[in-house]
């Protein structure tokens, strides 16, 4: 059985709820419930959170599928090296963030589900996992190697090369013996 990647797990989560809270502080900040302040700092939490997690990290082993347009984000997020690469450093901080949004109905669900992200993040970071960038591979282009000339001019299937026909230059070697007889059945 191969081994899990609790960080994979966890940036999923983390987005998620990144997208939870700042839906519920959309909706807190728009109804004017009370305590809305909660929900204006749940909507800037959250927007945080979704551009911090969209970029996806390269996996251990295996391939590894980058978001559509996270090369953009993976760059900001690699600049800030070991504050984003470590996991421990993300576990706390999701933490962290989503203590404020448990004081309001409407943000609740987001940072409950960030709590999870944090824990997950933080069983990541035991294990000894990091982030690392997904950055773009460059195209390699393989020469042919010696051996191949040339390729095929005649499709399939080919005849051995002593049974193939000879050149017009030389007439003598131009005319091709059939191997099998070909009678007319008439």
């Amino acid at each position: 059985m191969g081994k899990i990647e609790w960080a994979m797990w966890a940036n999923e989560q983390a987005l998620a709820s990144g997208l939870i809270l700042l839906t519920g502080g959309i909706v807190g900040v728009a109804g004017q419930f009370r305590g809305w302040q909660f929900a204006a700092y749940a909507v800037a939490a959250g927007v945080f959170v979704c551009l911090l997690e969209y970029p996806r990290s390269k996996r251990s082993k295996g391939t590894s599928v980058e978001r559509t347009g996270q090369y953009c984000f993976t760059v900001c997020v690699k600049s800030f090296g070991p504050l984003t690469r470590n996991y421990y450093v993300r576990a706390f901080l999701h933490a962290a963030i989503c203590v404020p949004g448990g004081f309001m109905l409407a943000t609740v669900l987001g940072c409950v589900c960030l709590g999870i992200a944090s824990l997950i993040y933080l069983a990541a970071a035991i294990r000894g996992e990091h982030w690392e960038p997904i950055l773009p591979r460059k195209a390699e282009t393989r020469k042919p190697p010696e051996s191949i000339k040339k390729p095929p001019q005649n499709p399939p299937p080919r005849p051995p090369p002593e049974m193939r026909k000879k050149r017009v230059d030389d007439l003598e070697g131009a005319a091709y013996d059939n191997p099998i007889d070909v009678t007319a059945n008439e």
